[in-house]
């Protein structure tokens, strides 16, 4: 199926929808204006049932097809993240140290261009749920959308997320069985000790010394204790203690984040920093706290629907512009607690060569509209069959 004629003239009214959202960028769990503007646009779609309010803040639209069938969904993000924008675009942030540095917006945008398509046509079968989530960033939305009765609300059977991915050609569709994306866990580790004067530090316990030797040996984790063939990523992003030149602090703090690919190795991960970290504590003279959060697990993507997914998009874009067969990233996603529940597959689409995500200078490019509202009309039309 090319890119309709109906989907290339719906493309000027989707970017702008985008743009406003760009304007108007919103935290995690703050996303009021964005949801009630998605939740207004698909009730003027004739959209047959729009719920608000799940996970707080996100928004559930149902279209019922033409004839019978399964019922799928379709997950968007909506939030955006606390970064200064850098552009000059007529519709940049207006929300000072807020910004949609994601693609969250086109997200939103293609989504609700898919469901006022398929709410014209209802060229399909059984129904589509088009899932609008709050949160992604760091927030745990879509758990948040799976404990308030998504899946039990609606029957939905299989689900599917669609992601922009700078640094790839426009339009390029890009996933793999298996796991796609890494599970991220958030740590904060604090050293406690006795400061004193930096003139007499033998009158101390000194917490800094205690961080950078749990800094460096924390390291051993990927480069001892992981599979060469395995993928771990422990990363500090944090450190901080004292204020003054003369004085030894009483505590010292550290944080960052483990990724990993695998559920065992994940919890490997986990259970070594803790120990590595009170074991130099303990041989320091230090009281030693670690805090570990679970942001998301790692997306899985389910084998079947994952081939059916890259001819879904050939169908679009071509097949030699599909890889079905990309190398994981260690970048996460709360779609993962989604795909917990349900078969589910997530597809990247290139968005050119932009700025990277999470940047002040990133934008969405508005040019890979049509290809991404086709992919989601494609899918339903097809999935919906069972």
């Amino acid at each position: 199926m090319p890119i309709l004629n109906r989907i290339n003239d719906l493309a000027d009214e989707i970017a702008a929808w985008r743009h406003d959202f760009h304007a108007h960028p919103e935290l995690m769990y703050e996303e009021h204006r964005t949801a009630a503007r998605v939740a207004e646009l698909l009730r003027s779609f004739g959209v047959d049932e729009v719920a608000t309010g799940l996970g707080k803040t996100g928004v559930v639209g149902i279209i019922r097809g033409s004839r019978p069938g399964a019922t799928i969904g379709l997950r968007a993000d909506m939030d955006a993240l606390p970064i200064e924008e850098a552009s000059e675009a007529e519709y940049a942030s207006q929300q000072p140290g807020k910004m949609h540095a994601c693609g969250h917006d086109g997200h939103t945008a293609m989504l609700l261009g898919a469901a006022k398509y398929l709410a014209e046509t209802r060229d399909f079968a059984g129904s589509v749920a088009v899932i609008f989530q709050p949160a992604e960033e760091g927030g745990a939305g879509g758990l948040a959308m799976a404990k308030d009765g998504l899946f039990e609300r609606w029957p939905i059977e299989k689900v599917f997320a669609l992601h922009n991915l700078p640094g790839f050609p426009e339009g390029q569709v890009l996933t793999r069985p298996g796991p796609l994306l890494a599970s991220v866990d958030m740590f904060d580790i604090t050293l406690t000790g006795a400061g004193g004067h930096a003139a007499w530090p033998h009158t101390t316990s000194d917490p800094l010394v205690a961080a950078a030797q749990v800094l460096s040996a924390v390291q051993a984790i990927v480069s001892r204790e992981t599979g060469p063939l395995q993928s771990a990523v422990v990363s500090f992003t944090q450190m901080h203690a004292g204020n003054a030149y003369n004085v030894i602090p009483t505590e010292a703090h550290l944080a960052g984040t483990i990724r990993t690919l695998d559920p065992d190795l994940r919890d490997m991960a986990s259970r070594r920093l803790e120990e590595i970290a009170t074991g130099v504590g303990q041989a320091l003279g230090v009281t030693v706290s670690v805090r570990i959060d679970r942001v998301t697990g790692v997306v899985m993507n389910d084998p079947e629907l994952t081939d059916f997914c890259a001819g879904i998009a050939g169908d679009i874009v071509g097949p030699a512009n599909v890889d079905s067969a990309m190398e994981p990233l260690m970048g996460g996603d709360d779609f993962s607690y989604m795909a917990d529940e349900r078969p589910a597959c997530y597809v990247f689409i290139g968005q050119g060569d932009t700025a990277a995500l999470h940047t002040s200078g990133y934008d969405f490019n508005d040019r890979i509209i049509p290809a991404g509202v086709s992919y989601w009309v494609r899918l339903a039309q097809t999935a919906t069959l069972g």
